[in-house]
């Protein structure tokens, strides 16, 4: 069927409200930017006494990423896509005003991580569902609209922060500022509700729970009758290829999609994103010891993560990922060493780490930030789709976690220049796993991708040794 002919239209608006997840997502994950010095100073915390909860303070809603990224799958593929986006809508707004007024630092990490369970149901749910409504040619760039809500996400709360800051003093910062910061992420979260009540079920998955009359209207309406029946016929041929079992994903057929969802996942955080998006305002804090200018860095990159992401909406449909993936890592490899040669030598020239931090989330958002989501939600099968993507979420999360947890601790104990070198090492090695194992995925359909998969196994010499 001809691209023209499909309502894109209603995918578009589909897409945008599944977006809104990826909004909440970096609006939940880098208020914590701004809000770190206040809450140290209104918790009592100690640097150098109490690093480990400070960085329990910072990576507290990533601790609920994880059981809630390991949950989603399952639950999406058993209830749907739509109603588990909805569950972490609610679980976004219950989070954001209890974490603004806590009582107390325990009730703080718990509403955290309330907030943490519902960026997990989002990242796995919401990359799944927008692969499962675009057609191939406009995959890549409906996908990457999950990235751009999550550094739309991180950079107006950069500017929310930077702009709260600065309407009092210190202490009234201490006092009120952070729980402005923290509590505004309800209004998205409303927002997200009203636009996920309008907006379709996943096809896919409504054909592979045996719903196919209900599939059957939403295909037609977004391309006519013609096109809902070949959609259902391709999807129904894929499905029979399938156990349908968790136990499959393990299976030799699968192992290399999820090795590379595995590898990708970890690469693209221990590349040290993290270390700049929730520790940037303290990193130039130290850097100029001037608040205001910290807080003025942290929001200029934070629009520069914005703006490179749409270089990536634009080129990953032509371009590809593969090459992105390429160029991205080069780039961060560049970037990372060179930050870790400034520190090496004393204070760094502000001018200049800003430059090569810039350098570094450019190249991040432009290749590292959206293609591991979106290839994720592409190279794994369908009845498997959600419960996969949460094996990929896990990791992504524990990776996460681990760079925020240890930030404070590594530039203590190690200092910037050895951390910074660490970050850069792991892009180097994530470049050469994407040379040598990594497929083009672009502008084929999600049934082609798995089909390849099957394909590769029937023609290797194990499998032929296997069936002789």
């Amino acid at each position: 069927m001809s691209e023209k002919s499909i309502n894109i239209s209603l995918i578009v608006l589909s897409a945008l409200a599944a977006g809104i997840g990826g909004i909440l997502f970096g609006y939940d994950t880098a208020v914590i930017n701004g809000a770190n010095t206040s809450l140290q100073d209104f918790f009592g915390l100690v640097k150098g006494k109490d690093d480990l909860l400070i960085g329990l303070v910072t990576s507290s809603a990533i601790i609920g990423c994880i059981p809630g990224a390991l949950m989603a799958g399952f639950i999406s593929d058993r209830i749907g896509r739509k109603k588990v986006l909805l569950m972490s809508a609610l679980l976004f707004s219950v989070s954001a005003i209890w974490s603004a007024f806590p009582g107390s630092l325990t009730l703080f990490l718990v509403a955290r991580f309330i907030g943490g369970l519902g960026i997990g149901f989002a990242s796995v749910v919401c990359p799944v569902y927008i692969s499962e409504i675009s057609p191939p040619a406009w995959r890549g760039r409906l996908g990457a609209l999950f990235q751009l809500g999550i550094v739309f996400g991180i950079s107006i709360t950069l500017y929310i922060n930077k702009m709260i800051q600065s309407f009092d003093d210190v202490q009234w910062n201490v006092e009120w500022g952070w729980r402005w910061m923290i509590g505004s992420e309800i209004i998205p979260a409303a927002l997200f509700v009203v636009l996920l009540i309008m907006v379709m079920e996943s096809p896919r998955w409504l054909i592979q729970s045996g719903n196919e009359e209900r599939a059957r209207d939403i295909l037609t309406r977004i391309g006519g009758q013609s096109y809902a029946s070949e959609e259902i016929e391709a999807v129904n041929e894929a499905l029979e290829l399938e156990e349908g079992k968790f136990s499959e994903l393990f299976q030799r057929t699968y192992s290399r999609p999820l090795i590379i969802a595995v590898v990708i996942m970890f690469g693209s955080q221990l590349s040290g994103i993290n270390a700049i998006i929730y520790y940037s305002t303290e990193i130039f804090r130290s850097a100029t010891d001037d608040a205001n200018a910290a807080y003025t860095y942290s929001a200029w990159i934070g629009l520069a993560n914005l703006l490179a992401t749409f270089v990536a909406i634009a080129l990953i449909d032509k371009a590809g990922r593969k090459p992105l993936l390429l160029l991205g890592n080069a780039i961060q490899v560049v970037a990372l060493v060179s930050i870790g040669f400034l520190f090496l030598k004393g204070s760094p020239p502000v001018a200049l780490l800003f430059g090569l931090v810039i350098l570094y989330t450019v190249s991040f958002a432009m290749a590292m930030g959206p293609i591991p989501w979106i290839l994720c939600s592409e190279i794994f099968p369908a009845r498997l789709r959600g419960r996969a993507m949460s094996v990929a979420a896990f990791c992504i999360w524990v990776g996460c976690l681990s760079v925020t947890q240890t930030v404070p601790i590594m530039l203590s104990k190690l200092g910037p220049h050895i951390t910074f070198w660490i970050y850069g090492t792991c892009s180097a090695l994530t470049f050469i796993f994407v040379l040598l194992v990594i497929p083009e995925t672009k502008g084929k359909s999600l049934e082609e991708i798995e089909k390849s998969w099957i394909s590769q196994r029937r023609d290797s010499p194990e499998f032929k040794g296997d069936h002789a």
